[in-house]
């Protein structure tokens, strides 16, 4: 059965990624991309859907795992009681390659380790025809499969020894699916490859899986101190690059860099979570494919990196987003694939049977074809913000822009699915209303501030009497509160944005009053709701967990709106709850304590980043505050 989800690691290299189990095996990997379907699926199943594990053959064994510095090249430290090994996982980048390694090392004593290789093609669909390959052997010099030395006379030994003699590699083939496997050689047993060896003190074995088309040669060896160097240095280069600092740093890097890790190296595509159907209530039927580009969640993922000093990667976005709405604004979806791919229609996959039997799995998504009004407006902001960051002009960009505003005043009277892709009725969303005003405003002030051409005055008067409606009709007269819906009496966690995006002041009388209500109604056990779901407008059954994400934007409210203390407070409970690497995936089980959803989630990253920005923010207001006292 696969493990809770806070005991995955990520693994990346910008094309893909892997998630691999506090136990050693390796439950997630999709083949060449994000979105490609399952190699190893046991994380929506068990170890016959697919899986990579290497780990002590003794059960007594414990792991301690870490990130190395800021990268995402894991590694694990075993310990037996007949010694140490380390395992070290990464994928290697900038090779335009589908390569894992898997290095094991003897730290000390002797350990016996387990391989267990189960290839499952096409979301388990397709077991391979596996075969034996002899291949001529890499120069070098290693240790084979059972730790000896590299100039013995073993037929067995790796691929990473010395001598004329060949070496055996695993071809597995399916349909258009290949995937060799170099180092350790495997035997069948039943539809699985095993093998116990013995990694003794200062011995290395070098396991690299890769993937490639079947209808082509080959791929060469990689050299695996080459590309961990490589991997390594690129990684820590980019980390380097970002502006953060504060008391939070270390925690806004790695949320940074899951970010980078979640972005396509190509395309500029953005995924909003590496997995698919991850349930936000654990045996439920809320499980949904992340592994798409949402326009909202990419324009905030944007908006974080821009404010951290990546313009590179902003512009590289924008070109992304260019491509992806090309044509008539009239077609524009809230979400595409990572080429800008259109067609992403939802559909269940019955060969998978769910994490921990929550089912239906879901690949594709059916809110592709909704209409969510406020996605208009998160692009806009983006695109506004990275103006301000001087990422360089392009007609393109403004042209746009241009576009986008006039699909918005065509469409200004519409219902929409909001921002938490409501599968009930459309309504006139609050907080929708709020991002069709700041996309307006965006566009008053690309004129305004940029010297830009456009309808100015239209898009001026637009722009209020948007704001006149949401003021006459997403506001409570009791409770003096922003609503969920135009006329109704709920909130939403969403509105938590309305001062995010300038609509009004952090401290503005009825966002201080729409806090108090979230506050009273939302909160479980200190962390916030989307919303009531047993309102039942979301079309869907009740019960889920609260959603971290609108957690951080309470702690960012808090901030900006002089309660520092209980922002520091939420902001250090949030932080506990990230695993042992630094990772959150969507969701927290406050009653299983225990994260849901898919993972790792960009929005609940990207929220931690602007939730420590506005701490840090806070805590330098104050101390100017102090000098001038």
């Amino acid at each position: 059965m696969s493990l809770p989800i806070e005991d995955y690691a990520l693994i990346s290299d910008c094309h893909t990624a892997a998630l691999v189990g506090r136990d050693g095996s390796i439950d997630w990997l999709c083949l060449p991309r994000y979105d490609s379907p399952s190699t190893f699926g046991a994380l929506l199943g068990d170890e016959s859907h697919g899986r990579w594990m290497i780990a002590p053959t003794d059960p007594s064994a414990h792991s301690r795992r870490e990130y190395l510095g800021n990268t995402f090249i894991l590694s694990t430290i075993w310990t037996t009681p007949t010694g140490v090994v380390e395992v070290t996982d990464f994928m290697p980048h900038g090779d335009r390659r589908a390569d894992l390694v898997r290095r094991v090392k003897g730290i000390a004593g002797s350990v016996e380790m387990t391989v267990d290789l189960r290839i499952r093609f096409a979301y388990a669909t397709a077991i391979p025809w596996v075969r034996q390959v002899e291949e001529p052997r890499a120069e070098g010099r290693g240790t084979d499969a059972r730790g000896t030395d590299a100039a013995s006379t073993d037929a067995d030994s790796t691929s990473t020894t010395t001598g004329p003699r060949a070496t055996r590699s695993l071809l597995a083939v399916a349909g258009p699916d290949a995937l060799l496997f170099r180092g350790a050689e495997l035997s069948p047993k039943g539809h699985s490859h095993r093998r116990d060896y013995t990694v003794r003190e200062g011995e290395t074995v070098d396991m690299v899986m890769t993937w490639y088309p079947s209808h082509r040669p080959i791929p060469k060896p990689v050299d695996v101190d080459k590309v961990l160097a490589e991997t390594a240095a690129w990684w820590e280069d980019w980390g380097t690059n970002s502006t953060s600092n504060g008391a939070y740093s270390s925690a806004v890097v790695r949320s940074l860099l899951v970010l980078r890790a979640l972005t396509h190296e190509d395309t500029g595509g953005i995924v909003a979570a590496a997995t698919t159907s991850l349930p936000e209530a654990f045996g439920g039927e809320r499980n949904w494919d992340y592994r798409y580009v949402w326009l909202r969640d990419a324009s905030l993922t944007l908006m974080v990196l821009l404010d951290h000093g990546f313009i590179e990667e902003a512009s590289g976005w924008r070109q992304w987003l260019l491509r992806a709405i090309a044509g008539d604004p009239a077609d524009v979806q809230i979400m595409y694939g990572l080429q800008g791919e259109r067609y992403l229609p939802e559909h269940t996959i019955p060969s998978l049977p769910g994490y921990q039997g929550a089912s239906p799995v879901r690949v594709g998504n059916g809110a592709v074809s909704q209409y969510q009004a406020d996605v208009i407006g998160e692009v806009m902001v983006g695109l506004h913000q990275s103006r301000v960051h001087t990422v360089r002009e392009t007609n393109e960009a403004w042209a746009l822009q241009r576009a986008l505003l006039g699909f918005v005043e065509t469409n200004l009277d519409r219902a929409d699915s909001g921002i938490w892709e409501i599968r009930g009725a459309n309504q006139f969303f609050t907080h929708s209303r709020v991002m069709i005003w700041a996309a307006l405003d965006r566009g008053v002030r690309g004129v305004e501030e940029f010297g830009l051409r456009g309808p100015v005055e239209t898009w001026r008067r637009l722009r209020e009497q948007v704001r006149s409606e949401i003021e006459s009709k997403g506001v409570d007269a009791a409770t003096g509160a922003y609503t969920q819906v135009f006329g109704g009496t709920e909130v939403d966690a969403s509105l938590l944005q309305l001062a995010q995006v300038e609509y009004c002041a952090y401290d503005d009388p009825r966002m201080l009053a729409t806090v108090a209500v979230i506050e009273k109604t939302l909160l479980r056990d200190g962390l916030l709701m989307r919303y009531r779901t047993e309102t039942g407008v979301d079309g869907l059954p009740a019960g889920e967990h609260p959603f971290l994400a609108c957690s951080f934007w309470l702690v960012e409210q808090y901030a900006r709106s002089g309660r520092v203390d209980d922002a520091t407070a939420l902001m250090d409970r949030l932080l506990a709850l990230r695993n042992d690497v630094g990772l959150l995936s969507e969701e927290y089980d406050v009653t299983g304590h225990r994260q849901a959803g898919n993972t790792p989630q960009a929005l609940s990253h990207l929220a931690l980043v602007r939730a420590a920005d506005a701490l840090t923010w806070a805590s330098a207001a104050g101390a100017l505050n102090r000098r001038s006292l």
